[in-house]
């Protein structure tokens, strides 16, 4: 299959992350997969969720959402709509319970790391991107704001994937996301532990072999976009 920018089909796109880029959050980065662009900003507060008093740890979690441009029409804010929709809220929930994973809540003790996630360009992979670049920005406020880095136990990034025909392909754009037979999301920690699988068949089911090949590629990449985030943050 002939990809854009004549990618293999293992490949990633252009990977780059802009550290820093809000001087009012705690954490904060810019990170682009492709034509995929996502700003990440982490926001340390001194409380956390009702349910969480007197439990001597803290609280990390995320929202998301997609600007008016971010793709090719412009769309309503969900603002405006007076509630978010249902992938917006799947979205959201995944980059929490994937970025809980990467760290410690003892070391958080009482306080919330809410962590923001705003597609400002859309072109496939929004969720994984913004996995990706959350940690760094979630890093960055533990490391500038919190004396106990301790806080801090393992990268988490993440990678989508498709089949197309036969093919399996890496980090899929918005073209190839609409065409795939399958989709799937993997989010893996540092250590090259599994966090979520999210695979669907849209087309015809895929078989055990193409699974597991899908898993050993998503281990790959996300190895590749962890040395991205740790030279971000060296």
């Amino acid at each position: 299959m002939n990809r854009e920018n004549n990618r293999k089909t293992f490949e990633l796109r252009n990977i780059s992350i802009e550290t820093n880029i809000n001087k009012h959050a705690e954490g904060s980065a810019l990170i682009c997969f492709g034509d995929t662009k996502v700003i990440c900003t982490a926001t340390i507060e001194n409380q956390v969720p009702r349910w969480m008093r007197n439990s001597d740890a803290g609280w990390v979690t995320a929202e998301y959402g997609m600007m008016p441009r971010s793709t090719n029409e412009r769309m309503n804010r969900e603002a405006s709509r007076g509630k978010q929709g249902g992938r917006t809220l799947e979205i959201q929930r995944l980059i929490g319970r994937s970025l809980r994973q990467a760290v410690n809540p003892k070391y958080l003790k009482d306080r919330t790391i809410t962590v923001d996630c705003d597609v400002i360009q859309a072109d496939g992979g929004t969720r994984t991107a913004s996995i990706t670049g959350g940690c760094v920005a979630l890093f960055l406020a533990i490391k500038n704001h919190l004396k106990d880095h301790r806080a801090i136990k393992d990268y988490v990034a993440a990678v989508s994937l498709g089949i197309i025909g036969d093919e399996i392909l890496v980090d899929l754009d918005y073209n190839e996301d609409s065409n795939a037979d399958t989709d799937m999301n993997i989010v893996m920690t540092g250590s090259d532990a599994l966090i979520e699988i999210q695979g669907t068949a849209e087309e015809k089911p895929f078989s055990q072999d193409q699974l597991n090949e899908m898993l050993q590629l998503a281990s790959k990449s996300i190895k590749s976009l962890i040395e991205i985030q740790k030279a971000c943050l060296s």
